[in-house]
């Protein structure tokens, strides 16, 4: 089993930043895969970033691409989620996932444990 806690959420104007981690515990953390989703008010869970377990190929979502930063401590067991140039349109609870496997991957579906969500609230 693997158990994982998001924090760093919270309410920050348009163009500023955020960091987002998720502590993992549990079994062996270097060889999950991990990612981060996020899921607006009325809508459904999408895929944000994702990292391989070694953390040598990060892969991000069109719509955050040059703007977010996945990394992994894997020492520490923790996942990242740097935010820079934060829009209205990324307001939603972000949650981290993790899997057993050497690839990234982007379908939630694909992911075996999830985190319970931090909320990211983003004014104009």
């Amino acid at each position: 089993q693997v158990q994982l806690v998001e924090s760093g959420g919270g309410l920050v104007q348009a163009g500023n930043s955020l960091r987002l981690s998720c502590a993992a515990s549990g079994r062996i953390f270097s060889t999950y895969a991990m990612g981060w989703f996020r899921q607006a008010p009325g809508k459904e869970r999408e895929f944000v970033a994702a990292i391989t377990w070694g953390g040598d190929i990060m892969y991000y979502a069109d719509s955050v691409k040059g703007r977010f930063t996945i990394s992994k401590d894997n020492a520490e067991k923790l996942l990242y989620l740097q935010m820079n140039s934060l829009r209205p349109e990324d307001t939603a609870v972000y949650y981290c996932a993790a899997r057993s496997g050497s690839y990234y991957y982007t379908a939630a579906r694909d992911y075996e444990y999830w985190g319970q969500g931090t909320r990211v609230a983003v004014s104009s």
